[in-house]
């Protein structure tokens, strides 16, 4: 069994791994941990290339788009849900009130609505030319990098640079890099004249002032190589650390092959940490091995670098080229269902195959197999744009109709669009992360200097994305909204319903402060008017005009509750941060 504390936890993870997503019934081996793990390795067999996930994509005669695979049986959603739902989808804010009132606008026929495709076509244009787009679906990605601007563990170590991998990833998704592209330079950027790319392989934990730094070393390049697998693959290769995978056919050795690819990449000395991207390193570099129960301190035979061998031959001499190459192909059904399954995902809420992270045989078969391989073909067939699949999907009928599962917003989100809607969001891209404000009770448990605080107060009020993403303490706000720890890559966040996010929302000095400058934003325009008042509060927090019986009980509760504040804007203040703690602004339809 592996020794050491680094690499203790290391195995611990990959158990949490297997126990998170293997939570279904699949035909299992026994473990098989040998001595030597490349003589005893079992041969590739026809059925292992049989599970769904591992064939090529399937096409179904006749159907050539999302709505000729799904049977869409709801209305269309009305037109304020409708811009709500595409402007938090695309660009992660809520709209402005008048960009309501205008798309809405737009739709009337007469006296009545209806929704103009033109008007729609405009809105995902102008969404997708945005700068917040990136912003917004960097988190997505960086979730699956398990970024952060420290090293965890003890001391948590500050990584100065790191930054700079989390700007790229914005400024690619803003430019609509093709995203066959956008993997491969993440893998082997260093080697295409991109090197800040590969950011992604060095974001995982570390301690830098481990003692034993093989073993540092050991750990670092099988967290490498198991992200590599969880991300482009959708599979659960970490499991094959320290045995044969008891599930998918990738043996031990498949593991330490393509763990292989990284060897020359990582060169630890005590207390430098890593990257902050990716070097080749020609000398001191071991042998490239298999480890004999995962021990670092048991290598095994030599071997050389290769893909799992149950997707066919690796091409002789092959580097990490040959590996991005491979890895983001429109050859590669697996890596092409696994990114469409997490597209979905991100517009409705829940994958087709569930589990995102393991399309293996521990995961589910998705629900729709016909629909997932269209659109796994139809990413190539876009030219890899992630900008046109999501005009695909946000054009469809199936993404226009009412939704019967509302999806909540995400920490970050929910932060954004307070501040978006009360005036005060800084749209200031890029640079070092924005080191925000804790609570006492919180900073008076961290380390010294790990409480500093970003000094110019107007940083404050920058997107979410560029705040400073400590992994051993989270934002209270992110973690109670199910931000992940970024210890492991993350495919889907949980998304939870506690008391402690509802007292958040209602007691936090932060909601009180946006409740109170949207109360004096708005006495400021409309005076004393309880209806013009309810209105445009509800317009700025809900994306839509307020039903008679809302303005009716909004002009009681003001005229009740300014009888128990010092003054009338504080009752105003008090009905902002009822609209706040709504279940309509935490969720979108």
């Amino acid at each position: 069994m592996t020794k050491g504390p680094l690499a203790r936890a290391g195995v611990v993870l990959c158990a949490l791994v297997c126990l998170v997503f293997g939570v279904h019934e699949a035909p299992a081996v026994s473990i098989h941990a040998s001595a030597d793990p490349v003589k005893d390795e079992r041969p590739i067999k026809p059925e292992d290339k049989e599970h769904w996930a591992f064939k090529p994509l399937q096409t179904t005669p006749g159907k050539k788009g999302i709505d000729d695979l799904v049977e869409n049986s709801s209305p269309p959603a009305d037109l304020a849900t409708l811009i709500r739902r595409i402007t938090f989808d695309l660009i992660g804010l809520p709209p402005t009130p008048e960009e309501v009132t205008a798309f809405v606008n737009e739709c009337r026929s007469g006296s009545k609505f209806v929704i103009r495709h033109s008007s729609l076509d405009a809105l995902a244009d102008r969404l997708l030319a945005s700068p917040r787009y990136g912003e917004h679906w960097a988190q997505w990605w960086l979730d699956l990098a398990r970024y952060a601007d420290t090293d965890g563990f003890e001391y948590d170590t500050e990584r100065k640079h790191s930054w700079q991998y989390r700007d790229w990833v914005i400024d690619a998704l803003n430019r609509d890099m093709p995203f066959d592209a956008f993997v491969q330079h993440q893998i082997a950027g260093d080697l295409m004249g991109d090197e800040t790319a590969t950011g992604f392989l060095f974001s995982c934990p570390d301690m830098p002032d481990l003692n034993n730094q093989d073993e540092r070393r050991h750990v670092l390049l099988n967290d490498i190589a198991t992200t590599v697998g969880a991300v482009g693959l959708g599979l659960t290769v970490g499991c094959a650390q320290c045995h044969d995978h008891p599930y998918d056919p990738i043996s031990q050795a498949d593991f330490y092959r393509l763990r292989a690819f990284f060897d020359n990449t990582v060169l630890t000395k005590n207390s430098k940490p890593l990257g902050p991207a990716v070097r080749i390193y020609t000398e001191g570099i071991p042998v490239s091995t298999v480890f004999v129960r995962g021990d670092f301190k048991r290598p095994g035979p030599e071997i050389q670098p290769a893909f799992p061998r149950v997707f066919g031959a690796t091409p002789p001499k092959a580097d990490r080229i040959a590996l991005a190459q491979w890895l983001a192909s429109k050859d590669n059904a697996l890596f092409l269902r696994t990114m469409a399954n997490r597209l979905w995902q991100q517009h409705f809420g829940k994958p087709l195959a569930a589990i995102p992270g393991d399309l293996g045989h521990q995961g589910e078969a998705p629900t729709n197999p016909a629909l997932l391989d269209w659109l796994a073909a139809e990413l190539p067939r876009q030219k890899w744009s992630l900008k046109r699949m999501h005009k695909v999907i946000v054009m469809s009928q199936t993404y226009l109709q009412k939704s019967s599962t509302p999806t909540r917003l995400t920490g970050e989100m929910l932060r954004d669009a307070m501040l978006s809607i009360s005036g005060q969001l800084n749209l200031k891209t890029g640079g070092p992360g924005v080191k925000l404000p804790l609570p006492k009770e919180i900073s008076s448990t961290l380390l010294k200097n790990q409480a500093e605080i970003t000094k110019d107060v107007n940083e404050h009020t920058r997107r979410s994305i560029y705040a400073f993403a400590r992994r051993n303490l989270r934002n209270p706000l992110f973690e109670l909204f199910d931000r992940p720890d970024a210890q492991i890559s993350c495919a889907r966040r949980n998304a939870s319903t506690t008391a402690p996010q509802a007292l958040m929302l209602l007691n936090s000095d932060f909601a009180h402060s946006i409740a109170a400058k949207i109360a004096a934003q708005l006495n400021e325009q409309h005076g004393s008017d309880a209806a013009a008042l309810i209105t445009a509060a509800t317009l700025r927090c809900l994306s839509r005009q307020p039903t008679p019986q809302e303005l009716d009980i909004g002009q009681k509760f003001l005229q009740k509750q300014t009888a128990l504040t010092p003054g009338f804007r504080d009752a105003l203040a008090d009905y902002c941060l009822a609209l706040l703690n709504s279940n309509e602004f935490v969720y979108v339809d």
